[in-house]
């Protein structure tokens, strides 16, 4: 038992990193009560991680291959576990947005490693049973978090869905420290600070300009000029990336219309398929009464069907095209999601569940294939970038997701809820709130108004999600035009180069 040690010391870092992108999902509504939280302060909770993952995920590889894939691995341990004690003694959203912002940092940190280190750890078929069991436990950290979440807010408190995460990283530095093997790439390239910093800067501030878009108008000033640094950050990331002898994504990459496909699917699929979750769980609520266990049991069916179709799909589906593979799964998150889309005001939490499990069937077809393809679409000398690519665009979908769904979401419900003027504080989780502070000769009617105006939100932004997982399988589907290596058999003659990236 000795051996799978490192895999043990691997996977809790893992599983941690993982479970901090869905726990806080049902934990939202309290947030929102307890710092008297906008809607747009949490969306920054769930946005800031996914963005640090997407900028920082690249050039921690490197960084790894360079200064020691341990050492980094053990570096985002701690910070990861420093960050998470910030987000629970956070007194104001501000604090806990940026709490989570370096919490992310240190996710990238450990992200960028865990593969490459369990490459290095073992061989033979010893490795296949580790990349096996890794898998697998990143499937699992979907399903829990909502239920874990759930369980910790309910009976514990909000904050508590981060103080866990502290003796867990004891156990995990500790076990770390002493089994696992320091290890280096000899030929790693230069760390791009330049691209990073420009890439952050990019896609942070086109997040804040669609959130601040949604509350301040998109003619606003503040607004346009979020929009122009965003411009401007992806107008130097471009040069720096041509003049770059060691740039992190190399744009010739971008000409080859599969791996654009690839990069396409990863983000569509990942925003359509989670992005929106968190408002569900507003829903279900702050408007229909469940608590946080209630919650994250009726949002959980997606996870599960998506472990189970990727078991099931890994098995029938093998040898398969991934053009087939990804686009089919595409069709399903966008059909799981138009089923989501018909709520009234007489619905409940049972009315999500075909189009969850639905689209959660879909991501479970697709996601398998995503990375393998990215691998089958570029040279081999590019398999490490690649996988990495396509982690990247999909924490960019998850993100930008959260951020455009927020905007119809509210907007729609504000709609909804003319002259009501805390029609803002309904929008992010305080109806029960609201509704105790009216007076009971209205409270009825508001309470209606209120479940109208939410389904009303929820029905636009599934049926925008579900009509661009749609969209984005007929852009898969012609992008993919050549042939690609199903998912069982990449082309890369490099797997674990591409491991070290992702």
């Amino acid at each position: 038992m000795r051996k799978w040690l490192p895999l043990v010391a691997i996977s809790l870092g893992t599983f941690m990193l993982l479970v901090d992108v869905t726990i806080v999902t049902v934990a939202l509504p309290d947030m929102a009560n307890s710092l008297s939280a906008s809607l747009s302060d949490l969306q920054w909770v769930m946005d800031v991680y996914a963005l640090a993952l997407a900028a920082l995920l690249l050039g921690s590889g490197t960084l790894a291959d360079r200064s020691g894939r341990k050492r980094i691995y053990l570096v985002g341990l701690v910070v990861f576990a420093l960050a998470s004690l910030g987000c629970a003694v956070a007194p104001n959203p501000g604090l806990l947005v940026a709490a989570r912002a370096v919490q992310g940092i240190g996710g990238a940190a450990m992200f960028a490693t865990t593969l490459a280190l369990l490459g290095v750890t073992y061989h033979g078929p010893d490795r296949a049973i580790a990349f096996g069991s890794w898998g697998a436990i990143n499937g699992a950290a979907s399903a829990i978090g909502p239920i874990l979440g759930g369980l910790l807010t309910e009976h514990f408190g909000w904050r508590w869905i981060f103080l866990i995460n502290l003796p867990v990283s004891v156990v995990a530095v500790a076990l770390a420290a002493r089994v696992l093997t320091e290890s280096r790439a000899p030929q790693a390239g230069r760390i791009d600070l330049p691209g990073m910093a420009s890439f952050a800067i990019a896609a942070g501030a086109l997040t804040w300009a669609l959130i601040r878009g949604g509350d301040t108008g998109w003619t606003a000033a503040p607004t346009l000029t979020l929009f122009a640094v965003a411009a401007a950050g992806l107008i130097a990331f471009v040069l720096l990336q041509q003049r770059s002898r060691q740039p992190m994504l190399q744009l010739a990459l971008l000409r080859n219309p599969s791996f654009v496909g690839i990069m396409l699917a990863g983000a569509v699929l990942t925003g359509c398929a989670f992005a929106y979750l968190g408002f569900t769980s507003l829903w279900l609520q702050s408007v229909l009464g469940f608590g946080p266990v209630g919650a994250g049991l009726a949002l959980v069916p997606l996870a599960i069907a998506a472990f189970v179709a990727a078991g099931a799909s890994g098995r029938l589906l093998g040898d398969a095209p991934p053009r087939l593979t990804i686009t089919a799964g595409l069709v399903l998150v966008g059909v799981g999601d138009l089923a989501e889309s018909m709520l009234d005001a007489g619905s409940g939490r049972w009315a999500l569940l075909p189009g969850l499990v639905i689209a959660g069937i879909g991501v479970g077809i697709a996601m398998p294939a995503l990375s393998s393809a990215a691998l089958s679409t570029v040279p081999p000398a590019r398999a490490g970038m690649a996988s990495g690519a396509v982690t990247t665009f999909r924490q960019l979908g998850f993100a930008f997701g959260i951020a455009v769904f927020g905007v119809l979401f509210a907007n729609r419900i504000t709609d909804h809820l003319p002259g009501v003027p805390a029609a803002g504080a309904i929008a992010s989780g305080q109806a029960p709130a609201v509704l105790g502070q009216t007076p009971p000769s209205g409270r009825a009617d508001l309470a209606q108004a209120i479940h109208a105006a939410f389904t009303a939100g929820l029905n636009l932004t599934t049926t925008v999600a579900g009509l661009t997982a749609l969209a984005g399988a007929v852009a898969v589907a012609v992008l993919l035009r050549r042939p690609v290596a199903p998912a069982g058999q990449p082309a890369s003659a490099e797997p674990d180069v591409a491991a070290a990236r992702a």
